[in-house]
C-alpha cells in the first residue's frame, strides 16, 4: 500500500492539466446527455464502462436517433480504432503490470497515452503503480466531470458550443512540453508531416486513423534512423 501511495503522489501533479480538461469536457457530456432526456445514472454508467469521450458524445446522437445496436457497435469501433495503435506501442510497458493490465487497457485514452509517454516515475517509485495511478486519476476526473455535468444540467441549461476545443488545447500543450524535453525532434516532425499530408489527401473525416497507422509503420521501419 505504501508503494502505491508513493506512486500516486508522484503521478498526481502530472494529471492536473487533464483534470481541468476532463472536468470541462465531462460536464459538457453530462449536460448534453441530460438535454437528450437521460439522467445522471446513464452518465455514470457510460463514463465507468465505456470511458471514451468521442464515442460517448456520438452515442448521445445515436441513442436519440434510436440507432440499432449494430450501428452503435460499428461506429464505436471506427471512432476508437486509433486506440489499437496506442495499445501496440504500450505492450512493453504493460506486460509486467499483472492484475492491473485489464484496467490499464480499458483506461488507455488519448490523454493517458500522452502522459505515459511524457512522464516517467521518480527513482524508487514503482512504474507499475505509477502507470496505474495516472490511468485511475484520469478516469476518475472523467467520471466526476460527467456526473457533475449531468446533475447540474438537470437543473440548469448551458450553451456548450466551443467547449470541445479544450482537449485540443491540452494536446498542443503536451506536445510542446514533450518537444522541449527532447533534443531529438525527428519523431515530432515526422508525425506533423504525416498528419498534414493525410489531412490534405483524405480530409478531416478519415485522416486521423490513416495518419496514426502510417506513423506507427514509419516508427517501426525507420526506428534506428529516427533514434540517431
Amino acid at each position: 500500500m505504501h508503494d502505491f501511495l508513493k506512486a500516486f503522489k508522484d503521478a498526481f501533479p502530472h494529471t492536473i492539466s487533464i483534470f481541468l480538461g476532463y472536468l470541462l469536457m465531462g460536464m459538457t457530456f453530462g449536460m448534453l446527455l441530460v438535454q437528450h432526456g437521460y439522467d445522471y445514472k446513464v452518465a455514470l454508467f457510460m463514463s465507468l464502462f465505456i470511458y471514451a469521450g468521442a464515442v460517448q458524445f456520438v452515442a448521445i446522437t445515436l441513442l436519440s436517433a434510436q440507432a440499432s445496436l449494430m450501428n452503435v457497435v460499428i461506429v464505436s469501433l471506427l471512432v476508437n480504432a486509433r486506440q489499437t495503435c496506442y495499445a501496440l506501442s504500450m505492450l512493453d510497458r504493460f506486460k509486467n503490470t499483472q492484475w492491473r493490465l485489464p484496467y490499464l487497457a480499458h483506461a488507455l485514452t488519448d490523454e493517458t497515452f500522452a502522459l505515459l509517454n511524457l512522464y516517467a516515475p521518480k527513482e524508487g517509485v514503482s512504474e507499475k503503480d505509477f502507470i496505474f495511478s495516472i490511468s485511475l486519476l484520469n478516469h476518475s476526473y472523467w467520471i466526476f466531470g460527467s456526473l457533475v455535468g449531468s446533475l447540474v444540467g438537470s437543473h440548469f441549461s448551458f450553451d456548450t458550443q466551443g467547449m470541445e476545443f479544450v482537449m485540443t488545447a491540452i494536446f498542443i500543450v503536451l506536445f510542446m512540453e514533450q518537444y522541449k524535453r527532447n533534443t531529438n525532434h525527428k519523431n515530432a516532425w515526422l508525425g506533423i508531416i504525416i498528419a498534414v499530408v493525410c489531412l490534405a489527401l483524405f480530409g478531416t473525416e478519415y485522416f486521423l486513423l490513416i495518419a496514426l497507422v502510417l506513423m506507427v509503420l514509419a516508427l517501426i521501419l525507420f526506428r534506428k534512423q529516427l533514434e540517431c
